[in-house]
């Protein structure tokens, strides 16, 4: 698959599924069996726990996941020990999952594992900065986790490949729908380069730059607060919201007038929570929502058999999917190459 060679332009690459068994798993084992190990350093580890043959959830088969000689890896004490795979250990961190330490090894020959890294978006980040300054590592691939798509901030992962499918909607046209609203969300454009300088030490609140460029805080509201208001902010022309971003909060901006030209900006994609009638209405209205971080997007694919064994057809689902994000779509079990 072309997007093969796409991956080897980053450091990082996050594969984050819309909801359980759309194909993560399974997309992952497909990048680690055709990555160039002989000529680039890969390390592998999960945000959740991937690798189990059976889903702890729907109790339905997964796909194990298969390191090749060579490539490095972080998991739980409890999955290291259950390895199939004979390897050096390099690292016990003093971090703790509910799995216990993370272990950090090199697959010295091909085998299977159970995934089971860091727990959060930090200790993630500071295992990828070790494993590249200790070891040198090209590329870091993180398996993402349910419902946590913090794995694939552009703050963790530059790039990232999203799985989809029947277990998401069994409906094509809603599966389409829901799909490329998340696309949506993952391709809004940068902000400015000074909005860029202004913000980015910014976690907290909510702030506003206004027509002369002074900064100003917005007391200690928050997007979540139920009582907002919008006084005091004549000429605003940037609004920043550090946290997340929510319908509600979405509303008030769209209905209030003197923000009608205003750019909306959040940290990145991860933070947005909004729905995608919120979403259409704010843009449809004129609305501008751009980032301070963002991932590359390499690859959409999907898994057209729900766990309840409703299939899709694969040929209509990527047609559809590909012409509603313009990006090409793969299903990867059925186009196998």
């Amino acid at each position: 698959m072309p997007f093969i060679n796409d991956i080897l332009r980053y450091d990082s690459l996050s594969i984050v599924g819309l909801e359980k068994n759309t194909g993560k798993t399974e997309c992952l084992k497909y990048v680690l069996e055709r990555l160039p190990v002989q000529t680039k350093r890969i390390a592998v580890t999960s945000i959740g726990i991937d690798g189990e043959t059976v889903d702890q959830v729907t109790r339905t088969q997964k796909p194990e996941i298969h390191l090749r000689e060579g490539m490095y890896f972080g998991t739980s004490e409890a999955h290291y020990r259950q390895r199939r795979l004979v390897s050096e250990l390099i690292d016990v961190s003093d971090e703790s999952t509910s799995l216990g330490r993370v272990v950090t090894a090199k697959a010295l020959t091909g085998g299977k594992i159970l995934l089971s890294g860091p727990s959060s978006a930090s200790s993630l980040r500071r295992w990828m900065n070790e494993m590249k300054q200790r070891f040198g590592i090209d590329l870091v691939i993180i398996d993402g986790a349910l419902s946590r798509m913090s794995s694939a901030s552009p703050a963790v992962s530059q790039s990232m490949i999203l799985a989809t499918g029947a277990a998401y909607s069994a409906s094509m046209s809603t599966l389409v729908s829901k799909t490329a609203h998340v696309v949506d969300l993952v391709n809004l454009d940068l902000t400015n380069e000074r909005n860029l300088q202004r913000l980015m030490p910014l976690d907290k609140g909510l702030w506003f730059i206004d027509k002369d460029g002074e900064l100003h805080s917005l007391d200690t509201m928050t997007s979540l607060s139920k009582d907002i208001h919008f006084q005091g902010m004549d000429g605003c022309e940037t609004l920043y919201v550090a946290g997340a971003l929510v319908d509600g909060f979405l509303e008030k901006v769209r209905k209030n007038k003197s923000l009608k030209q205003v750019e909306l900006v959040v940290r990145d994609f991860t933070k947005i929570f909004v729905t995608p009638q919120q979403f259409r209405l704010f843009i449809k209205k004129g609305g501008r929502i751009r980032v301070l971080q963002k991932s590359k997007l390499i690859a959409v694919t999907v898994n057209p058999t729900s766990p309840s064994g409703y299939v899709l057809d694969s040929d209509t689902l990527c047609a559809k999917l590909s012409e509603a994000i313009g990006l090409p779509v793969y299903d990867l079990i059925k186009n196998k190459q």
